[in-house]
């Protein structure tokens, strides 16, 4: 697409999941990818992928959103021609569990906030600054229906997505004479490796999660990334909620028995 076409974005998380939906749907449309992921392996080989279907270029290397000092040397280190970054699309992120808060495990709650909250501020923070000197560029980030209601048993995880929420909206104010877009896509449920990892690799637990219903795909969350990227530059999509048609929010589903 002429808006995304030649554009280097920027993602992470993208080894799996909405990520990897992400990197696929732009570089079908044009774009150039610099994706990162703690699992390089996966990225590498989904680059290699891209350029073979697509003849997209990639600019591939490993990095851990919670490490703080590695997220500035990664970003600082991006050779030249990768550095001007047109679109990031903060997509890196995690559950734990979904037992009762005076229940749950703690380091769980170390790992969400590290990666879905500390983790989208130091990634941003490294790359908004060249946007605003460059008076140009899109911040994506991905949200989720628990960022505007909670439920039971995701105490912690909800106020993760609160916080990106708010981070959004207010980056969105902070930017706002830059010439930079903000934008936030919420999904609801989504089968991706999000509930393997939510149940620490209990397969059986994460699949029955979409019993008898129909989730949404990465590639689904992924088009209406593309979709925020590809409007004109007088527009821009500041948030935008999907779920599946039997979702009707973030604890009412309807299932076929």
């Amino acid at each position: 697409m002429e808006y995304v076409k030649d554009k280097i974005v920027f993602i992470t998380g993208a080894s799996a999941g909405i990520g990897k939906a992400c990197a696929e749907i732009f570089a079908e449309n044009g774009a150039k990818l610099s994706l990162s992921a703690r699992r390089i392996e996966k990225v590498e080989n989904l680059a290699a992928e891209l350029k073979e279907k697509f003849g997209a270029e990639s600019y591939v290397f490993k990095m851990d959103v919670t490490d703080r000092n590695d997220v500035e040397e990664k970003i600082n280190a991006l050779p030249e021609e990768w550095k001007a970054i047109d679109i990031l699309i903060n997509n890196a992120g995690m559950g734990r569990g979904l037992n009762k808060l005076y229940e749950d495990n703690v380091d769980g709650w170390e790992e969400m906030i590290d990666t879905n909250v500390k983790g989208l501020l130091y990634v941003t923070r490294n790359i908004v600054p060249g946007m605003a000197e460059r008076e140009s560029g899109h911040v994506i980030n991905i949200g989720s229906i628990a960022g505007r209601e909670a439920y039971a048993g995701g105490g912690v995880y909800c106020a993760t997505k609160h916080a990106v929420n708010a981070i959004t909206k207010s980056l969105r104010m902070d930017v706002l004479d830059k010439g930079i877009r903000v934008s936030a896509v919420d999904p609801g449920m989504v089968e991706t490796e999000f509930s393997v990892v939510r149940f620490y690799g209990d397969e059986e637990k994460a699949k029955s999660v979409y019993n008898g219903l129909t989730p949404l795909t990465g590639t689904d969350i992924a088009e209406a990334v593309l979709f925020c990227a590809t409007r004109p530059k007088h527009a821009n999509i500041n948030e935008m909620i999907i779920m599946p048609s039997v979702q009707a929010n973030a604890f009412m589903t309807y299932r076929k028995t």
